[in-house]
């Protein structure tokens, strides 16, 4: 598993020249690498505490001393990872924004995607539009929380509802835990070891909705996946089965048990699961309102449905 250095404990400087080279060095090397110049900036905002249009004028060349979190060779043998081994680089800095949130993020948790923040918009868009009343205030559950990032969407999104976040894996909800103490939800969010909604028995027909970017990657694309994604993010998040809906088909199966009348069904799904995904909850039986929901690319990235009356 790959780790990464902490930072020292005492003030680490370079003059805003040295980091310049260093800026202009590491993004050539960007362009080689096929990578993202832009990395490189992201890099420096939190290894250096430069903002976007400092780095962007190049202002910064002219301050005498810039403080690091770690030493300039350091921060270079990072750097080598990204281009080398393809380690993303919020793993390089352990981590990534999502949302309003800075997430702390390792090898242990699925990287927050921007498009999964759309599943918080969904959630609280369906509670508004639903005759179901105080869907907004009661039990919601984040199914596969990772980092811990749904979870704490809801949290913000819905302040007078507890969040129940559920995963197998000890070290994601080990992250997921430190998430919500350093950004203040503790209280508002309670985490389950296991599998799915299999923790949360005793909320049979109480929950006010489920929210979860399962797993949903077809076993044999796995290997087609960019090497970022596919030697460095856990597999246990990735891998949906031999087409990719093993997880989709659980949730959908077991959902409506838990779900109280009129609660709400949103999922996360690869594009041209849509189709399927939505014949799967017709035939349920238990869901009602049935909706497949693009991206902000356009993308049928998203499905909702609502437990029947």
């Amino acid at each position: 598993m790959a780790t990464t250095p902490e930072p020292s404990s005492r003030t680490l400087a370079v003059s805003g020249q040295n980091l310049w080279l260093w800026r202009q060095e590491a993004r050539r090397s960007a362009v080689e690498a096929d990578i993202p110049v832009a990395e490189v900036d992201w890099l420096l905002q939190e290894v250096a505490g430069l903002d976007p249009l400092s780095l962007r004028l190049e202002s910064f060349k002219a301050r005498s001393h810039i403080e690091l979190r770690y030493p300039l060779p350091v921060l270079t043998q990072l750097w080598q990872r990204r281009l080398c081994d393809r380690l993303p680089v919020q793993y390089l800095v352990g981590i990534t924004p999502w949302r309003r949130f800075s997430l702390k993020v390792s090898p242990a948790v699925l990287i927050p995607r921007p498009e999964t923040e759309y599943l918080i918009d969904l959630a609280v868009s369906a509670t508004g539009q639903s005759a179901t009343p105080q869907l907004d205030a009661g039990q919601w559950a984040d199914l596969g929380t990772g980092s811990g990032a749904i979870a704490l969407g809801l949290a913000e999104a819905f302040r007078s509802a507890t969040i129940h976040a559920v995963d197998y894996s000890h070290d994601a909800l080990a992250i997921a835990q430190l998430n919500a103490q350093q950004l203040g939800f503790e209280s508002r969010i309670q985490f389950y070891q296991g599998s799915w909604l299999s923790p949360l028995a005793s909320l049979k027909g109480q929950l006010s909705g489920i929210v979860s970017n399962p797993p949903y990657i077809p076993r044999d694309e796995l290997q087609q996946l960019q090497p970022e994604v596919r030697d460095h993010e856990p597999l246990m998040a990735l891998d949906g089965g031999i087409d990719g809906l093993d997880c989709i088909r659980h949730l959908i199966r077991t959902a409506p048990d838990y779900l109280r009348p009129g609660g709400v069904w949103i999922i996360e799904m690869m594009a041209g699961q849509g189709d399927t995904v939505a014949q799967l909850l017709h035939q349920q039986g238990r869901y009602c309102q049935i909706q497949i929901l693009p991206d902000l690319a356009g993308i049928d990235r998203f499905a909702l449905a609502y437990r029947q009356e």
